[in-house]
């Protein structure tokens, strides 16, 4: 359970990611989700389903959803999210784009359930996002993912309280947003996700600013680290004390000095409640999830889950 001071930090973390992000959707937008399923096949001992599901009034998520074929007992289940690829969630089940990024795919093979959504604007998914109200596609992407929890909840193949998300760069980053605003996301991996942002391209902002990210970095924050009202030690302190596994590669894009200076900043909200762990791996490359890391994020998410 969380702490007084971990709940207190999380509220402030919450508060604000929301002047950038914009606020979290409430009631008002969570519609019965409607699954809808437009194509199954098995193959290898895995079931493959594509699946839509209403999100919001007039909005439907589409994922693949991919798990063992025979299930002796209900598994725990993964969010997965894709990096920045047009194919969007082809990539983790499996269909496309690049072998170290299936991890969809690797993670039904080892027992879990597993989700891919579209992130707006990605694979099979077009959305604009502004014109339904939102401030970013980052928190756009925020609600359709936790609607994406709701969709894990209430299939019979789910173990109850035993979800967790991972992803990779643009999923990194999203992954940790997902756990942030998400309680029922027990645990979280995140490769290539994001650095301190005043490392950041030497402290430039303009790739966070977007439309498909949050313009009011540019039109509010100026793209000027000093000016952000939250960065990602908030964002970990917001997950404290979940376990959080990192794959920080050393020539990444994303400064791995960065990443090792938030886990530094918030990994007594971590150890205090004795849980744990924060995690972070240095393998030696650039901006990948490479073979000899995959298995160890894979082995943290069945301590944490199984």
């Amino acid at each position: 359970m969380p702490t007084e001071k971990t709940a207190d930090r999380r509220d402030a973390a919450l508060k604000a990611m929301q002047v950038v992000m914009g606020p979290l959707p409430g009631d008002e937008r969570a519609v019965p989700l409607d699954a809808q399923f437009a194509e199954e096949r098995a193959a290898d001992g895995l079931v493959y389903r594509k699946v839509t599901f209403a999100v919001e009034p007039g909005d439907r998520a589409i994922a693949w959803l991919i798990h063992p074929e025979k299930l002796d007992r209900p598994a725990p289940a993964l969010v997965c999210l894709h990096q920045t690829t047009r194919i969007g969630k082809d990539e983790p089940a499996g269909l496309g784009g690049l072998p170290n990024l299936h991890y969809a795919l690797e993670l039904a093979r080892r027992g879990f359930v597993t989700l891919t959504p579209d992130y707006p604007n990605f694979g099979d998914y077009r959305v604009n996002v502004y014109r339904l109200g939102y401030a970013s596609a980052t928190m756009k992407a925020i609600w359709n993912h936790m609607r994406a929890v709701d969709f894990l909840e209430e299939l019979p193949q789910v173990a109850s309280g035993r979800i967790g998300a991972i992803g990779h760069s643009l999923g990194g980053h999203n992954t940790l947003f997902l756990a942030a605003f998400d309680r029922r996301i027990i645990a979280a991996v995140s490769s290539c996700g994001f650095t301190k942002f005043a490392r950041n391209n030497g402290g430039d902002l303009s790739d966070w600013s977007h439309l498909g990210y949050m313009p009011r970095i540019a039109t509010e924050h100026h793209t000027d680290p000093a000016q952000m009202p939250f960065d990602f030690t908030d964002v970990l302190a917001a997950i404290a004390p979940r376990p959080v596994f990192l794959n920080a590669p050393t020539r990444d894009e994303f400064d791995p000095i960065g990443v090792d200076e938030c886990v530094a900043a918030t990994a007594p909200l971590y150890n205090a409640a004795g849980r744990g762990p924060i995690e972070v791996v240095h393998p030696v490359g650039e901006h990948d999830f490479p073979p000899d890391v995959r298995p160890r994020a894979y082995a943290f998410l069945e301590r944490a889950l199984k």
